[in-house]
């Protein structure tokens, strides 16, 4: 039980300095907080009565999902991505096997006996996962941080975990050892290959009390070949935050959330939907990308499938082809290309395009599964 068990030691900031996103207590978006709905603005009671009991209910029960009995390993500049649900993706190149925001768990929620329960089984069974080298944690949110899963997958594989400056004290009330950065901290993976620590637009909280004592983050995996991008989970906020990760270098496949953006109240600012996620792949200037953070948790008041048909209309829109940017089944395994597709999506930091959440289209609720 996270929210119990891990619930009984605070967070010591003491060696954090102050900075435009630290004010020596908790962490702040520098860019400010744009809109005025959303869980951010809830306090503890309401969210926890929101995430033990959401106020919709229209997706279905359960969707099929095929899972995928992924290659040990994927060698060289080859590269191979799998959604497994939700945040939790795993990529595989260079010999490395890079998982991002693992859950296997059947609920979003800091108890195992209610909450939002999973719709879509994870696309790749535990025991099928391959031995894990690098896992990249945003945030310690419960659909994002499962302590259950990363207990087995440290005990099992004893994986380098990075993540924001806080969220290593979290893990090591359970044993687990990760190491945790500010913004533009970096972690070296191996020669040639590290992992750097990019700014999101989020907010934290995981117990009562704690709320923005840990940091929320993005990631950048600078590979041979081109980038490896997480956003993690973050909202619009000024939308700069996709051009200073570019700053990185370029970008071969960015993984960018596409729901839980639109509540029964208004928009969230704190999750994007599928237009910000294609104005963020054009300024990373991306040659691939994976939608994530969505059809798995029922954590917002969008249909299940309106993520996806928002990005099918969005990359029409803006005409850039629909195969560059998709929204696969839990359990797909995607063949990243290589860098040489023509990229002519890339926006120039002048041109960048500030789209409110309350500007996603309309689609109509889904009633059923995909």
């Amino acid at each position: 039980m996270p929210l119990l068990a891990g619930g009984c030691a605070s967070i010591d900031l003491s060696k954090v300095a102050r900075s435009d996103h630290f004010n020596g207590q908790r962490f702040v978006n520098p860019d400010g907080v744009h809109g005025k709905v959303g869980e951010r603005n809830q306090g503890p009671l309401a969210l926890l009565e929101h995430l033990l009991e959401p106020p919709y209910r229209s997706w279905p029960a359960s969707v099929p999902v095929t899972p995928a009995v992924p290659a040990p390993r994927v060698e060289g500049q080859a590269m191979q991505v799998t959604w497994i649900g939700h945040a939790s993706v795993l990529v595989q190149t260079q010999g490395l096997n890079i998982l991002t925001d693992p859950v296997w768990a059947e609920r979003a929620s800091p108890v195992r006996f209610a909450g939002v329960k999973r719709v879509r089984a994870p696309g790749i069974r535990l025991a099928d996962l391959p031995k894990i080298d690098l896992i990249l944690l945003s945030h310690d949110h419960f659909d994002h941080l499962d302590i259950g899963t990363l207990g087995h997958l440290w005990r099992r594989d004893r994986p380098l975990i990075v993540t924001g400056l806080g969220n290593d004290q979290i893990l090591r009330r359970y044993g687990i050892r990760s190491a945790a950065r500010d913004w533009g901290g970096r972690v070296a993976v191996r020669p040639g290959i590290e992992v750097r620590l990019d700014r999101a637009h989020h907010w934290s909280q995981y117990r009562p009390g704690d709320r923005n004592r840990t940091l929320w983050t993005g990631f950048t995996v600078t590979l041979p070949g081109g980038n490896l991008y997480y956003a993690g989970d973050t909202g619009e906020g000024d939308m700069r935050w996709a051009v200073e990760a570019r700053r990185h270098g370029p970008v071969r496949l960015a993984l960018l959330p596409i729901g839980a953006y639109h509540f029964s109240g208004g928009a969230t600012d704190n999750h994007i939907g599928p237009v910000q996620a294609v104005t963020a792949f054009q300024q990373l200037g991306a040659a691939w990308a994976l939608g994530v953070h969505w059809g798995t948790f029922e954590l917002t008041s969008e249909g299940i499938d309106q993520p996806r048909e928002v990005l099918r209309a969005t990359l029409a829109e803006r005409r850039i082809a629909a195969d560059r940017f998709r929204a696969t089944e839990a359990g797909a395994t995607w063949a990243i290309g290589d860098m040489s597709v023509t990229d002519t999506t890339a926006m120039a930091p002048n041109r960048i395009r500030y789209v409110p959440a309350p500007q996603q289209p309309s689609v109509p609720k889904a009633q059923s599964g995909a």
